[in-house]
């Protein structure tokens, strides 16, 4: 790693290092991703949201419902939404029950792009990762698992330290000082 990005000091701690890997090793995958979803003029956020409304079914979901699915966060699922809408790939409506809700769905346009796209995909998750063999992928699984985990329960109890005004990095074991 400190070769490729042209490090020349060690890297802080094994942690610094295994992120940094972890960040470099996603970007190169997800470029392969973006590059096959420009085919089909979509994004990967825009990919993903289609294939929420793909799993939902018939029956649709809320706009916040697409949003808490979502595998990257996006603050404005709202003009994503918009997005697909205009090309025809999901319709909203509003609920007959209560006229409040707007339910969100995938059409036969958004279904057929993404059954056009299931296979490539596949094959270049297969190109991408298949190498690592069904073992070493589940184990890789499991690990990301509780390294995001554990993310985010570290960002959850860093922005209550923030709010408390204890931000600063503390040892283990050492209590947070006393708000005055």
């Amino acid at each position: 790693m400190k070769e490729e990005i042209k490090q020349t000091k060690p890297f802080d701690s094994l942690e610094t290092e295994a992120f940094l890997n972890l960040q470099r090793t996603a970007d190169a995958l997800l470029r392969g991703v973006e590059e096959l979803l420009k085919r089909w003029g979509l994004t990967q956020t825009q990919y993903n949201a289609l294939r929420i409304l793909r799993g939902a079914g018939k029956r649709g979901l809320l706009c916040r419902e697409v949003g808490e699915r979502m595998v990257t966060r996006d603050p404005d699922v709202t003009r994503l939404l918009d997005r697909l809408e205009s090309r025809g790939l999901i319709e909203r409506s509003r609920d007959p029950r209560d006229r409040r809700v707007i339910l969100t769905k995938i059409t036969e346009p958004g279904l057929q792009i993404l059954a056009g796209i299931d296979g490539p995909l596949a094959g270049l998750h297969r190109r991408q990762l298949g190498h690592l063999g069904d073992r070493n992928t589940r184990r890789l699984i499991r690990l990301l698992e509780t390294a995001r985990s554990q993310g985010e329960r570290s960002g959850r109890d860093s922005a209550l330290r923030s709010v408390g005004g204890h931000d600063e990095p503390r040892e283990r074991g050492v209590p947070a000082p006393s708000p005055p």
